[in-house]
């Protein structure tokens, strides 16, 4: 019996992913993992070179901290290793709720959820708030995870161009009738282009329209506002956002997410989101960690003083030798746009030599033609290397620029 042409023959899966690889390879956007460890001083050893490194979100410089590290160490001995339970069941600990509470504190909200990782807070927070017969309006630039729970959730799903608030104004006049429930879902700071949602027009659009505002401050928070309680503090809304999801895995430098809102959301969340009821509780050892690291946040006030001085610092280097940059001056994150998929792996590749680790954005994290560095400061990275980058970035971008030419 012979099988129809459509379906794959027997035993020919590895071939066929094989298959796909080489597509990924011969378009230059396969990607590989590197071992990286001994995280100090801004630096990480990766493959057995020491780097300094400009890829990690670790903008405050927490997640080497020794303070951070400690009291995960004291709980760790206290109470092992897992937490071996739902927190429906018997997994929900006292540190859990002590960093809810600081967590609802330092984004200006009423209560918090915490979920086991960013990704599933934002998946399952979307999931559970609407569904068939509701819409959900997404910038075109959001995170996957926003994306996936608006999939997963059965809602209409709409997308504005990015940014573009007269658009997202103008489809809610014309629809928002047409639906039960509206979420308008943005990022408080992008993370692949380090532009901010304009939050105030956000607050305004979907309150004229009786719609949801839903953001994902997981680049802002501990980072932007005068007291670094995020984008919404920064736009003078704190407090006006009906649903503030985050990470705890950029500035606090540990791992975990949270939903923020109103006492009603949370009670809704922890009976409806997925991926908080079947999922195992944070660890305890990491919650205190996550603790520890949003205290030190609140009194290190310097350390948000040093990413803004380090981030004009390379932003105007980099601009004086004509390339070109974007986002917004006031992120950690300075991407370089570089153009083709080939000439960033090269830039990359030239500044690694130089000992320098920086990140390269190719399809299909960014669309084709605008592949770009991402280099992410921290508060740690000393000024002498910042200047230091900035040299190298420049010097590696001529190259691949003039090779590229020759090569032409």
């Amino acid at each position: 019996m012979s099988v129809p042409s459509h379906i794959s023959a027997p035993g020919s899966l590895n071939a066929q992913l094989d298959d796909e690889l080489r597509v990924l390879e011969t378009a230059g956007i396969k990607r590989t993992l590197h071992l990286v460890q001994q995280r100090h001083a801004g630096t990480v050893l990766v493959d057995g070179d020491r780097l300094a490194d400009f890829t990690s979100n670790d903008y405050l410089g927490l997640a080497s901290d020794p303070r951070v590290a400690r009291a995960a160490s004291a709980v760790l001995q206290a109470e092992g290793t897992g937490s071996v339970a739902t927190r429906a069941s018997s997994g929900n600990h006292p540190v859990h709720e002590a960093l809810e509470h600081a967590l609802a504190r330092a984004q200006g909200v009423d209560f918090t959820l915490l979920f086991p990782s960013g990704y599933q807070a934002n998946l399952g927070t979307m999931s559970s708030l609407v569904g068939p017969g509701d819409v959900v309006y997404l910038d075109e630039l959001d995170h996957a995870s926003i994306v996936d729970g608006a999939r997963l959730s059965g809602a209409e799903m709409r997308k504005f161009p990015h940014l573009d608030v007269a658009a997202l104004d103008a489809m809610l006049a014309s629809e928002r009738n047409h639906y039960r429930r509206a979420i308008v879902a943005v990022e408080g700071v992008f993370a692949w282009d380090a532009d901010l949602f304009p939050l105030a027009d956000l607050v305004e659009i979907t309150q004229r329209h009786n719609a949801w505002s839903y953001v994902n401050d997981s680049h802002g928070v501990g980072v932007l506002g005068a007291n670094g309680t995020g984008t919404p503090e920064h736009f003078g809304v704190r407090g006006e956002i009906d649903i503030v999801v985050a990470s705890l895995s950029k500035a606090y430098g540990t791992i975990g997410g949270c939903a923020g809102g109103s006492q009603e959301l949370v009670e809704l969340l922890v009976n409806r989101a997925r991926s908080f009821m079947h999922s195992t509780a944070t660890p305890p050892a990491m919650a205190a960690a996550a603790l520890e690291a949003i205290r030190i946040a609140d009194v290190e006030s310097w350390r948000r003083e040093a990413i803004n001085d380090r981030s004009e610092r390379l932003r105007e280097r980099l601009s004086e030798a004509g390339l070109e940059l974007r986002g917004n001056p006031v992120s950690p994150v300075v991407p370089v746009l570089i153009g083709d998929a080939a000439s960033t792996t090269s830039v990359v590749l030239g500044l690694r030599q130089r000992g320098f680790l920086v990140g390269g954005l190719k399809p299909p994290t960014v669309p084709p033609g605008t592949c770009r560095l991402r280099i992410s400061l921290s508060a740690i990275h000393p000024l002498e290397l910042v200047d230091a980058l900035s040299a190298s970035v420049i010097d590696a971008a001529r190259e691949s620029a003039s090779t590229k030419t020759a090569s032409g």
